[in-house]
């Protein structure tokens, strides 16, 4: 990591749910106050462009799906976005037009699939890498596909190796280390745990990894819902889906940017690059606190894909030819 002060901001903010439109707008106007107040790298919550939804059950039981359930996913599934799509160049535009690095959680449109993603970019508005979340928590399978070992992606950048781990990620071990054998310095925890067991979990992975974490939740309400937005929620438009607790954590642990709850706002905090190399003179999980002798990791980094398509050689496929 540069050894020159790096700005960053993590935004907490919600979505406007089924209304992507809106919502890029919305990310291009915080983008742009967090660039103006000098932010290098921004920081979104889990599943801004596209949506939490907090409180739908899809209409599913066990053996049972109901028509407005489906409706409801179908309304969801036509507000996420494709990677090469419109509504990334718009994300994409907001890099540029501030000229810093973005890091957004998106639902992401692959085929019939959803998947909840962070897509990253860099200041000239480039795609740098997506990290696809591998593990779906409860029902979030429902309306989820699960990631693979592919998206386990770490970028180098002259800010410092950025990468993302997606809300409950955090709690899979063998996924932070997969993160932390490849030098991340800037590790993006988007997230909708508005709990306040997250900032622990958060301190305790800048100490483990010696990173600095940067943790954007959204702040949801009620009003930026639909009318018709049955959640056990229900009450004043003001009332908080997900109230917020967003945070930025140093390698030693230390809070540079304590949690607010109840309102949206962008926290902001300068990192001293120098505190990674003072971080691991002590403890480097992946280097020399390592014990490779009793402990290994194993990490498929292949695409899975559920068909694969063989090229065809004089009738054959290149497989069959080649024996």
């Amino acid at each position: 990591m540069t050894p020159s002060p790096v700005k960053a901001a993590v935004v907490q903010a919600g979505s406007i749910l089924f209304d992507t439109p809106r919502t890029l707008n919305k990310l291009a106007e915080l983008t742009r106050e967090a660039a103006g107040r000098g932010a290098q790298i921004v920081v979104f919550p889990e599943a801004f462009v596209g949506g939490y939804p907090k409180g739908l059950d899809f209409g599913a039981r066990i053996g049972m799906r109901s028509p407005e359930g489906r409706e409801d996913f179908r309304r969801y599934y036509d507000g996420a976005i494709e990677v090469a799509g419109a509504q990334s160049a718009q994300i994409a535009a907001a890099a540029r037009d501030n000229g810093v690095y973005l890091v957004v959680g998106v639902i992401e449109r692959a085929g019939a699939t959803l998947y909840c993603t962070v897509l990253m970019y860099a200041p000239d508005g480039a795609l740098l890498g997506k990290h696809r979340k591998l593990m779906p928590t409860a029902l979030e399978r429902l309306i989820w596909g699960m990631g693979d070992g592919s998206t386990l992606t770490v970028i180098d950048s002259p800010i410092g190796r950025i990468g993302s781990v997606i809300c409950w990620e955090n709690y899979m071990p063998l996924l932070r280390m997969a993160m932390y054998a490849q030098g991340i310095e800037l590790y993006c925890a988007p997230t909708v745990d508005d709990r306040d067991t997250w900032l622990p979990t958060m301190q305790t992975i800048a100490i483990e990894g010696r990173c600095f974490v940067l943790s954007a939740c959204q702040f949801l309400k009620r009003s930026d819902a639909p009318a018709d937005y049955a959640v056990p929620q229900e009450g004043a438009p003001d009332t908080a889906l997900i109230r917020g607790g967003s945070c930025i954590v140093d390698p030693f642990g230390e809070v540079l940017a304590q949690p607010v709850f109840g309102e949206e706002t962008i926290r902001i905090a300068e990192l001293d690059g120098r505190l990674i190399a003072r971080a691991k003179f002590d403890l480097d999980v992946a280097g020399h606190y390592a014990r490779p002798d009793v402990f290994r990791l194993t990490v498929n980094s292949d695409e899975r894909t559920s068909v694969q398509f063989q090229p065809i050689l004089n009738g054959n496929s290149l497989n069959e030819a080649a024996t």
